[in-house]
């Protein structure tokens, strides 16, 4: 039966390719990359992160430093967040239906909960904040500490590093559509599902069982 259900944060419940691109933009003299448009975000978003590193000419090493700066930056930005079409009717619909919901992601639990709290979400149970390639380890702490099966446990998520988490942590994904990555880059590990609207997930949780 399913219980939980884990929600990313960025690109899955909230749209914030533009404050991404702000961000970036005011640290690239910082770390020395090109600034970005939207036409490369959507170039990017057929690549792997080692690839957009490449492409970028950031090495891979230098992500958690600069994770640092980006969201401290991000932070004053919470204000202009704003939940994709669809979410907060479907996070309403699984609480009616006694799921309970969380969130992981590799943003800050502060800058979730002001931004959630500016969205009036108030049902989300849990927020636990991961390293941006630790989920899977957040993920296996959040089943041990709820002591839940991984079959109790769906997580949602908009990149392939969620897929990858989720399958080293032994829970089903689902993918969703309207995040960062494209199909191109999350077809390298196929997740066990995908979601191309909101109002999808609510089918996906009732199929495997609530």
């Amino acid at each position: 039966m399913l219980k939980y259900i884990i929600f990313d944060f960025d690109g899955t419940l909230v749209d914030s390719k533009d404050l991404s691109i702000q961000v970036i933009n005011q640290l690239a003299e910082k770390y020395q990359i090109n600034k970005l448009s939207e036409t490369d975000i959507e170039h990017l978003r057929k690549y792997s992160i080692a690839e957009r590193c490449k492409a970028m000419n950031f090495p891979l090493y230098k992500i958690p430093f600069a994770l640092i700066d980006f969201l401290l930056l991000y932070k004053d930005g919470t204000k202009q967040l704003e939940l994709f079409p669809g979410i907060k009717e479907l996070l309403t619909t699984l609480e009616k239906e006694d799921y309970k919901l969380a969130v992981i992601s590799s943003n800050t639990e502060e800058n979730i909960k002001q931004a959630l709290h500016n969205n009036q979400v108030e049902n989300i149970n849990e927020i636990l904040a991961a390293s941006i390639f630790g989920k899977d380890k957040v993920i296996k702490k959040f089943l041990k500490n709820h002591r839940l099966k991984a079959s109790e446990v769906l997580y949602v998520g908009d990149e392939l590093r969620d897929i990858l988490a989720c399958k080293r942590a032994g829970i089903k994904i689902a993918w969703v559509s309207w995040g960062f990555d494209s199909i191109e880059v999350t077809n390298i590990e196929q997740p066990d599902f995908f979601a191309h609207h909101p109002n999808e997930i609510y089918s996906i949780a009732n199929s495997i069982g609530g």
